[in-house]
This record gives structure tokens, sequence and C-alpha cells, in this order.
């Protein structure tokens, strides 16, 4: 059920998205009473990681989860590759990956 796709983050700056989840027919998934958890981490077997916020949009039948990391996160990160995903898991604890990818970091000038 998972989504692949590719980002990129500027270093310093806030990010955000929205993603639509649906099932494996296309039909938006109700994520009432679901939780979400996202990573990244440089490699699959990196020990260390950055935690991704991630909450269900209101109302949760429209199946949005809204991802995101604050600039201080991606200040902390150095330039480069990375990899992610994002999990939801059910009131009942089914989990289900529905995001995965890269996640290009890129340098900034601007130091505030």
């Amino acid at each position: 059920m998972a989504v692949y796709s590719n980002l990129t983050v500027d270093q310093g700056t806030d990010f955000s998205i929205a993603i639509d989840v649906t099932d494996s027919s296309g039909t938006v998934l109700d994520l009432t009473g679901f939780t979400a958890k996202g990573q990244i981490r440089r490699s699959f077997n990196s020990s260390t990681a950055v935690d991704i916020t991630c909450t269900v949009r209101a109302p949760a039948t429209d199946g949005i989860l809204d991802i995101s990391l604050t600039n201080a996160q991606t200040n902390a990160m150095k330039a480069g590759r990375y990899v992610y995903d994002v999990e939801i898991t059910s009131s009942g604890g089914v989990k289900d990956r529905v995001l995965e990818g890269q996640i290009e970091v890129m340098p900034g000038v601007t130091q505030i």
C-alpha cells in the first residue's frame, strides 16, 4: 500500500506536506482511531533518526495525513540524501506503511 515518493527539503526551513491515504482500490481510507509515525535516517541501517511529525487531519474520514519538520530539525540535518517512511497504526494495532522514499536535504546559504 505504500506510495514511493522522493522529497526535497531545504536545510534550515520548515517543511510540510499533506498525504492522501487510500486503500489498494483507490478509495479514501477513514483514519478515525489511527495514529501515524515517520522517521528519516541517513541509511536503512542508521541507529539515529529524525522523527517526522505526523497528524491525522480532521475530519479523519477524509483520509489526510499532515507530515512536517521544523526549521530546527532541517537545520540540524547535514545536506545530502536520506531515506524515510511513514506508517499508520489502527486502533486495533494493525500497522501499514503508507509512504516511503528518499529525502534530499539541500544546503542553505542564509544563516539567521
